[in-house]
């Protein structure tokens, strides 16, 4: 089924996540830049495609965050003690899936260099602006918060699968 129900995501909702996961995942090999300034196979190779990916992901985090609002009434139900932590931690997923892509374009445009997405040009090359600029480095600071934010979306999944044993991770696959 392509929606969600009260037992289960639909295959909409479990392909936003699963493909995004995968993206925000190339997203991370970005840390690698860290190493040896990007001059690796790694840094060579598959982070290049990092702006391209960031403009997909803003796109796909704006349409599945509308998914979700859409499905919202017939999603699985939490436990009601947890509700508020689901909701916060999900929102705050979410959040930075749409701020960490407009800080990168905020970094690219306030540095003069325009945005290319898949060899598309979204926004030309311009002057400096300083504001931008400013608001772009925001970008990385937001980037340690999302792998956070990943790390605890993970752990918990595991734990409800593995200790709490209540189906959770099994309504996504």
């Amino acid at each position: 089924m392509a929606t969600d129900t009260q037992d289960g995501y639909g295959l909409v909702s479990k392909t936003f996540h699963w493909v995004m996961a995968l993206l925000v995942g190339w997203q991370f090999l970005k840390f690698f830049d860290r190493i040896d300034e990007g001059e690796h196979w790694v840094g060579q190779t598959l982070v290049s495609w990092h702006i391209s990916i960031g403009v997909l992901l803003l796109v796909m985090a704006v349409t599945r965050f509308g998914w979700a609002l859409n499905q919202r009434g017939q999603r699985p139900l939490n436990d009601p003690a947890m509700d508020f932590y689901i909701k916060a931690g999900h929102g705050l997923i979410y959040a930075t899936l749409i701020l960490l892509p407009l800080t990168g374009i905020m970094l690219m445009v306030g540095a003069g260099f325009g945005v290319t997405a898949f060899g598309v040009e979204l926004i030309a090359k311009g002057e400096k602006i300083g504001w931008a600029q400013s608001l772009g480095s925001l970008h990385s600071p937001l980037a340690w918060i999302l792998a956070a934010l990943v790390i605890g979306h993970i752990a918990m999944a595991l734990f409800h699968q593995f200790v709490r044993r209540d189906g959770t991770l099994d309504r996504m696959l």
